[in-house]
């Protein structure tokens, strides 16, 4: 579990599924336009109790880090921070994905989010780079990338079907510095 100021991120156990499924519902207007076209079981509590199950068994072999971020109470969902796609070898990378709720946008808890996950993975997974790739109409999630000191690296045409349709990405990514001592504004518990 990593606690920032104002959430804290873990993989979710199984038993937590119901929180995941309510944010899912509760959002799904407000990530459709930036999501692949989601099958008729996507909303079901079977589908998130299977999909944190695999999380949790993705967690554990070192390929997958699917973070969910809640409040402190443990109530409620305001995000999920996801790295998938996890190399090792010569590579040391992963590509970050995530979302956040809509009552939560603008208040700055993505950026808190993403530093305390991408911290854990340079400084507890050991990886060099992180790759995040955004639809240029996405200016919120560019700005959050640019704060983060992401940087530019291309645009790929037609690089992920969303919404149902083939949309053009801007691909990213943050390297690794030399991060010695404690990361600030992350407890790992």
């Amino acid at each position: 579990m990593l606690k920032t100021h104002r959430t804290v991120l873990e993989i979710l156990p199984v038993e937590d599924a119901a929180l995941l499924l309510a944010y899912y519902i509760d959002n799904q207007a407000h990530l459709a336009p930036w999501e692949p076209v989601r099958n008729d079981d996507y909303l079901t509590l079977a589908n998130w109790q299977t999909q944190l199950a695999e999380a949790q068994s993705a967690f554990e072999a070192g390929e997958a880090y699917r973070f969910v971020a809640l409040n402190h109470a443990r109530t409620e969902v305001i995000g999920v921070c996801n790295f998938t796609g996890v190399s090792r070898g010569a590579f040391q990378a992963c590509f970050l994905g995530y979302s956040i709720a809509r009552k939560y946008q603008g208040q700055g808890l993505m950026q808190e989010i993403l530093t305390a996950g991408i911290r854990y993975m340079f400084d507890v997974v050991g990886l060099n780079r992180v790759m995040a790739n955004y639809m240029p109409g996405n200016t919120r999630s560019g700005y959050v990338l640019e704060k983060l000191g992401f940087e530019r690296e291309g645009h790929a045409k037609r690089y992920l079907k969303i919404a149902g349709q083939w949309e053009d990405h801007i691909l990213t990514s943050k390297i690794r510095e030399d991060l010695s001592g404690s990361p600030v504004g992350m407890n790992i518990v």
